[in-house]
C-alpha cells in the first residue's frame, strides 16, 4: 500500500506560494520521488544552512521569508519520519560547529531545533541519544542562557534515552487534558485578542484556523497518537504501525481507554524509577503490543520485522488546546483561570478553592515557614533536664531526632481545618518544568502545581499595558484568596501583531518598542515571533476554506504551538505605579504602566482656586512651569536626590531603552533565575522651553534633555494643568493633573514583614528597621533563551 502525506490546507499553499521562495514552494508542495540517503541528507543539510544564515547580521534574509525556514525543515521531517535520525545527525555537527567556532548565537536554536525533533520523532537509537546526551552536558560549562537550555535538554534527553516517547506521551497528556492518575498535570493555552486593536478579519482568521486544527483533534484520536508513537518508539521497525492505527481505530471507546493506560502505565512506571531499563520497558510494552495485535504478530516482528512493509507512517504531534477570548472584561483573565481551575463537574465555583482563602489566619502568608523565637543556645548538653523523653535507640523518632535542631526554625504546622482536595495532590516523583522564577509565590505543603495556564497574547504595547494591568490586579487578588498561585503556573507569551499600516511609519514603530526589545535580547524569538504579522495579514486577507474534510496543516498555529512549547525562559519588566493627583487637598487616583507615561501640558482649563502662579508672567510662553524631583540612578546604586524646576511642554517616561547601548542595563531581571532589580530605572526625556531675548524682542526654543531616574514627583507651579497617557493607549487618558508622582511597583502578594514580636502574639511597638521593603512587581514574558548578551 502506498504511503500518502496529507494535504496542505489551500490557505496553507497560498500563504506559502507568498512568504516562500518559488524553488522552496515547489519543493515543499510538489510530491516528490523517493530520494536516496545522501540526497535527502543533502536537503536537510541545505534548509539547517537556510535556517543559520536567518540568524547571520551579515547576511540577514528578507522580513517576508524569516521563520518560515524553520517550519518547512520541520513538515520534512514530519511528512517522512524515517529522515529524523539523519537530521539529528545533522544539527549535532552544526552544534559541534558552533561550539569550536564560538558561534554563539546559533547554540540556542539549533538546541531548540534539536529537542523539538527528539520530542516526535521515532526511531532514533540509543547510541544516538547518548551522544546527544553527552553533547549538552558539555554545554553546562557556557554561561547563561547557554547552559540553561543545554541543561533542560539533557534533563529531557536522560529520561528519553532509557524510556523512549516519554516525552511525546506527558507532552500530548497535558496539553489534550487527558485523564492519567500517573501524570495528572493539565495544560491550556488562552489566546487573548484586544478587538479594539486587532482587525475583525484577523480575529476570524485565527479563529477559524484553532477551530479547524481541534476538530480533527478529539481525545480518541489523541489516545490512539499516543499508544501508537509509544510503541513505535520502543518497537522500532518491529512494529506494524499501519496495522497498529487500523486496530486501534476499530477500537471501542473503553478498549482504547484500557490500551492507552497501559503504555501510559509502562511509560510513566518505567520513567519513575531511579535507574530505568530500556530493556524492561521493551518487554512490557511488546507484551501490550502482543494484546493488540496478537501473540503470532508480535513474535514475528520481534524476530525479524518485516523488511517490505511500507515506510512507518507519520504519528503527529497534536496541537495544543487553545481557546480564543475577545478581551472586553478587566476581570477577564481572572474569571478564566479560575474556571480553568474548577473541577468540570462543577458548575459554580469550585469550593475547593474557596477552601483556600487564607485571609486573617496568618499575619504573612508569603512565609513557607514560621519563625519562632529561640530561647536556648541551641546546644544539646544546655537543655534543661526532662524537657524532651529520649526516644529508643534504632527508632524512627531516634533517626529523624538525628536530623533536627532543638529550639530552632520549626516548620509551620497548617491547620487541620484547611483540607486539600486528594485530586489535588500530585504524585511524589513526578515535576514538570515551568520555568517560573523561585519568587512566583507561595507553595502550600502537600500540594503540587498540577495546571499549567500559557496565556498568549496578541497586540502591540497597549495591549501589554492592558495585560500589565491584569497581572497586577491577578496579584492583588491573591492577597484576598490565595486560590491561584499555589495550584497553577501561570506563563505569560506575547506576539506582536500591529495594524496594516504604511511601513515604516513612526506610529507604527512606536507601538512594537517592547517586541523590539524582545527581538534584540532574543535573536530567536526575533527570527521566529517578530516575523509572525505579515503572516497574520496575509491570512487574514485569504478567503476562508470552508472544507472541513481535508487534514489541516496551518502554518500559523504552528508557529504559534512551536512559541508555547518552547519559549519557557522569561524576560521580567518592571511594573510602575503613578499616582495621579488633581486635586492637592484630596488623595490621588493609582493607575501602573509598563511601557510609557507621556506627560503633556494641557491648555483648554487653569489650576482651581488656591493655586495661584509663582510670579506674574509666569504663565506666558508655551509650556509649563514644573518643580521636578527625582532619585538619580547610579552605578553605585546611592540614592541622590534631584530638585529642580524648569519649563517645559511635556515628559516622556519610558521603561525601555530603545537600543542595547542606552544605559547601563535593561529593566528587568536577567536571564538567570533569580531577576536583578538594582538596575530597574525610567528613561526620561524633558522636553525643556528655553527663553532668550534679543533685538528682536523674546523668542522660545526647546531642548530635549534625558536622564534616568527609578521614581520622580513632577507637579505644575503655575496655572496649567498636565495631562497623562499611559502605555500609548488613548483609553487610558488622565485630563486635568495637578500632580503625579511615579514608582516601581510593589508586588502586592510581598507585603511587609512582620516583626519577630508578633508571631509571639506580643503588643509591643515595632522596631526600627524590622520592616522590610517590599518587593517591585515583576512581569515575565517567555522568549527562547532569556537574554542573549
Amino acid at each position: 500500500m502506498e504511503h500518502k502525506e496529507p494535504p496542505l490546507c489551500g490557505k496553507t499553499t497560498t500563504l506559502l506560494s507568498i512568504l516562500l521562495p518559488e524553488t522552496t514552494t515547489f519543493f515543499l508542495l510538489t510530491p516528490q520521488p523517493p530520494m536516496e540517503s545522501s540526497d535527502a541528507e543533502l536537503d536537510l543539510q541545505r534548509s539547517v544552512q537556510a535556517v543559520l544564515r536567518e540568524l547571520s547580521p551579515q547576511a540577514p534574509a528578507l522580513q517576508s521569508n524569516q521563520g518560515m525556514w524553520r517550519w518547512s525543515l520541520h513538515k520534512k521531517v514530519e511528512r517522512d519520519p524515517g529522515k529524523s535520525p539523519v537530521l539529528v545527525r545533522i544539527l549535532l555537527r552544526e552544534l559541534e560547529k558552533a561550539v569550536s567556532e564560538d558561534l554563539r548565537h546559533v547554540i540556542i536554536p539549533l538546541l531548540h531545533t534539536l529537542l523539538y525533533v527528539l520530542t516526535k520523532a521515532t526511531g532514533i537509537t540509543e547510541e544516538l541519544y547518548r551522544r546527544t546526551y553527552n553533547f549538552c552536558t558539555r554545554l553546562l560549562t557556557l554561561p547563561a542562557p547557554y547552559c540553561t537550555v543545554a541543561l533542560d535538554c539533557a534533563i529531557r534527553l536522560k529520561t528519553e534515552t532509557a524510556v523512549p516517547g516519554t516525552l511525546y506521551q506527558r507532552l500530548v497528556i497535558a496539553e489534550q487534558n487527558l485523564t492519567s492518575e500517573l501524570y495528572p498535570y493539565q495544560e491550556r493555552v488562552f489566546l487573548f485578542v484586544d478587538p479594539e486593536l486587532v482587525s475583525p478579519s484577523v480575529c476570524s482568521a485565527l479563529l477559524l484556523e484553532i477551530e479547524a486544527a481541534q476538530v480533527q483533534q478529539t481525545p480518541e484520536v489523541c489516545m490512539r497518537h499516543v499508544v501508537s508513537h509509544a510503541l513505535q518508539a520502543a518497537l522500532g521497525d518491529a512494529c506494524h504501525t499501519s496495522t497498529l492505527q487500523s486496530k486501534l481505530k476499530a477500537c471501542p471507546r473503553r478498549a482504547l481507554e484500557c490500551y492507552f493506560h497501559a503504555v501510559v502505565a509502562a511509560v510513566e512506571q518505567m520513567a519513575s524509577e531511579p535507574n530505568p531499563s530500556r530493556e524492561g520497558h521493551l518487554e512490557r510494552l511488546e507484551e501490550i503490543y502482543g494484546w493488540l495485535l496478537g501473540p503470532a504478530a508480535a513474535a514475528r516482528g520481534r524476530c525479524c520485522g518485516d523488511p517490505l512493509q511500507d515506510p512507518q507512517p507519520s504519528i503527529p504531534l497534536p496541537s495544543p488546546h487553545i481557546s480564543f477570548h475577545l478581551w472586553t472584561d478587566e476581570e477577564q483573565l481572572w474569571k478564566e483561570l479560575v474556571l480553568f481551575l474548577r473541577p468540570r463537574s462543577q458548575l459554580r465555583l469550585s469550593a475547593d478553592l474557596e477552601a483556600l482563602d487564607l485571609q486573617g489566619l496568618w499575619p504573612d502568608r508569603e512565609l513557607a515557614r514560621a519563625s519562632m523565637l529561640s530561647t536556648d543556645s541551641g546546644i544539646e548538653r544546655d537543655l534543661p533536664m526532662g524537657a524532651d523523653e529520649l526516644p529508643v535507640p534504632g527508632s524512627p523518632e531516634m533517626e529523624r531526632a538525628g536530623l533536627q535542631r532543638k529550639g530552632g526554625i520549626k516548620k509551620r504546622v497548617w491547620p487541620a481545618d484547611i483540607l486539600m482536595p486528594a485530586c489535588w495532590d500530585g504524585p511524589q516523583g513526578l515535576h514538570r518544568r515551568t520555568g517560573l522564577p523561585s519568587g512566583d509565590g507561595g507553595m502550600l505543603p502537600g500540594v503540587s502545581r498540577l495546571h499549567t495556564a500559557r496565556v498568549l497574547v496578541l497586540g502591540d504595547d497597549r495591549m501589554l499595558g492592558r495585560l500589565a494591568q491584569a497581572y497586577h490586579s491577578l496579584r492583588k487578588r491573591e492577597t484576598q484568596k490565595f486560590c491561584l498561585t499555589p495550584r497553577l503556573s501561570l506563563q505569560l507569551y506575547y506576539i506582536p501583531v500591529l495594524a496594516p499600516e504604511e511601513p515604516a511609519t513612526s506610529r507604527h514603530s512606536e507601538l512594537q518598542e517592547l517586541a523590539a526589545f524582545l527581538g534584540r535580547a532574543d535573536p530567536w524569538y526575533q527570527n521566529t515571533v517578530n516575523t509572525l504579522c505579515p503572516a497574520i495579514h496575509k491570512l487574514a486577507e485569504m478567503p476562508p476554506s470552508l472544507d472541513t474534510s481535508r487534514t489541516v496543516d496551518p502554518f500559523i498555529l504552528d508557529v504559534i504551538t512551536y512559541y508555547v512549547r518552547m519559549g519557557t525562559l522569561p524576560i521580567y519588566f518592571q511594573i510602575y505605579t503613578v499616582k495621579i493627583f488633581r486635586d492637592l487637598s484630596q488623595g490621588p487616583t493609582e493607575d501602573i504602566f509598563l511601557t510609557e507615561l507621556k506627560v503633556d501640558v494641557q491648555d483648554s482649563r487653569l489650576l482651581k482656586d488656591g493655586f495661584s502662579p509663582r510670579r506674574k508672567g509666569a504663565a506666558d510662553g508655551p509650556g509649563a512651569e514644573l518643580s521636578i524631583c527625582y532619585q538619580k540612578a547610579l552605578l553605585s546604586h546611592r540614592a541622590q536626590v534631584v530638585t529642580g524646576s524648569l519649563r517645559a511642554t511635556g515628559l516622556v517616561l519610558k521603561a525601555l531603552p530603545t537600543s542595547d547601548t542606552d544605559g547601563s542595563g535593561p529593566p528587568h531581571a536577567p536571564h538567570s533565575a533569580a531577576p536583578i532589580t538594582d538596575h530597574t530605572c525610567l528613561n526620561v526625556s524633558v522636553t525643556e522651553v528655553v527663553k532668550s531675548s534679543n533685538l528682536a524682542g523674546r523668542s522660545f526654543s526647546t531642548v530635549t534633555n534625558t536622564f534616568r531616574t527609578a521614581t520622580i514627583q513632577i507637579q505644575s507651579q503655575d496655572q496649567r494643568l498636565l495631562m497623562l497617557l499611559l502605555d500609548k493607549d488613548g483609553r487610558r487618558t488622565y485630563r486635568d493633573v495637578v500632580r503625579i508622582e511615579v514608582a516601581p511597583c510593589p508586588d502586592p502578594c510581598s507585603g511587609t514583614h512582620k516583626s519577630r514580636a508578633s508571631w509571639l502574639g506580643s503588643h509591643q511597638p515595632e522596631a526600627e528597621g524590622t520592616r522590610a521593603k517590599p518587593k517591585p512587581l515583576l512581569m515575565p514574558i517567555n522568549t527562547f533563551s532569556g537574554i542573549v548578551q
